[in-house]
This record gives structure tokens, sequence and C-alpha cells, in this order.
């Protein structure tokens, strides 16, 4: 039996926040959890070449060549099973699961999100876009939110969260460089370390 829970981490672009989870792996910070496993579902994802210079697996999955959301989801379906994972970790993974998906990984599945949920979130609001809401309505404070995923875009449970403070003179990219550093690349690994450390506690 594994003492470490088995993670798959979900990406599409830069991967700063797979590498923030692999530096915590490698610092002991995720003692009791080990990602096997990244799944771009964009090519050019440049977080696919972090996990390979960590010497983790990964795979490239795209709608297009899968014929549809049904086909991807199937296919990705197919790997994290053949994995036995135990986590899946979306970290900048920019497509929206089914409902059929979320329910099959109930529990299993959580997201990164730049706001203090339930401000600026939902369906649209990804990447660059809940800073750019959060200075438009003149926001004080935003942050980081890590939840599980269910069938409500970014409607499951919370599991943490951290504020960061809007600046004088910020703007959407300023400020979402703050929130990753500050935020995302911080409590993402925390909340990965102790769902890890219940997961391994379960089996014993």
């Amino acid at each position: 039996m594994s003492n470490k829970a088995r993670v798959a981490v979900l990406v599409s672009g830069g991967g700063t926040n797979l590498q923030a989870l692999i530096d915590a792996q490698h610092s002991g910070l995720i003692e009791k959890g080990e990602i096997v496993v990244v799944i771009s579902n964009r090519e050019s994802a440049y977080a696919i070449e972090r996990a390979r210079k960590a010497g983790i697996d990964t795979h490239v999955v795209t709608r297009k060549a899968c014929g549809g959301q049904e086909g991807f989801e199937a296919k990705v379906k197919e790997i994290i099973d053949g994995y036995n994972i135990d986590l899946i970790v979306l970290a900048g993974f920019l497509t929206i699961l089914s409902k059929d998906f979320v329910t099959y990984y109930d529990h299993k599945i959580i997201n990164i999100h730049p706001s203090l949920i339930p401000s600026f979130c939902g369906d649209g609001f990804y990447g660059i876009i809940p800073h750019e809401a959060a200075l438009a309505r003149g926001v004080k404070v935003t942050g980081a939110t890590v939840h599980y995923v269910n069938e409500v875009a970014d409607g499951g449970e919370i599991i943490a969260q951290k504020a960061v403070n809007v600046e004088d003179g910020d703007t959407p990219e300023t400020l979402q460089r703050r929130v990753m550093e500050q935020a995302e690349w911080l409590i993402l690994p925390v909340a990965v370390a102790k769902i890890c450390r219940k997961i391994v506690a379960e089996r014993r």
C-alpha cells in the first residue's frame, strides 16, 4: 500500500501553479503526495515542459483530436484511471468539465481560482478577467481561492482562501502577478498537502 496519494494535474498554459506544486513536492511540503501525471488540453502549453523537466509523465489531449467534449473527457478519464489517481488538481486548466465528469470524481477534483469566491467567479471568469473585474469594481482586497469542483463553475466547497491588497496604479497584469505570488502559489500547495495527508490517513 502506497504511503503517498497519487496526484494528476490538468493544465492549459504556462504552468506557474504546477511549478509551485513541483517545488512544494521537492521541498517536502507535499510529503504525502506525488504528482504522477500532467495532462494538457493544449499542445503549446509550457506547463508540459515544466513537467518533463521534473520527470513527470505528460499527456496532451485535445477536444479536436477526440472529436469533441465527450471524447475528450473519455480520454482524460482513461488516463487518470490508468494512473490510479487519488486527487486531480486543475491548475490553470481552461476547459469546463461536464457534470458527468465531475460527479464521477466527486470530491477528488480541486481548482485554484484568482479571486475571493463568491466574487468575480463563475462562467467566463478565468485568466486575466477576474482581475479586470476586480479593478473595474474598485475593490480594495482580492485574492485567490482553492475549492472542490462540482457541476457549477467555481461553485464547489471552499478549501482555502488568501487575501491580497489591491494597490493604487494596479493594472490587471500587475494585480494578476501579485495574486499569483502572494496567494495562488502559497495556498494551492498547502491545500494539496493537506488533502493528500487526509487521503493517506484514511487508507489505514
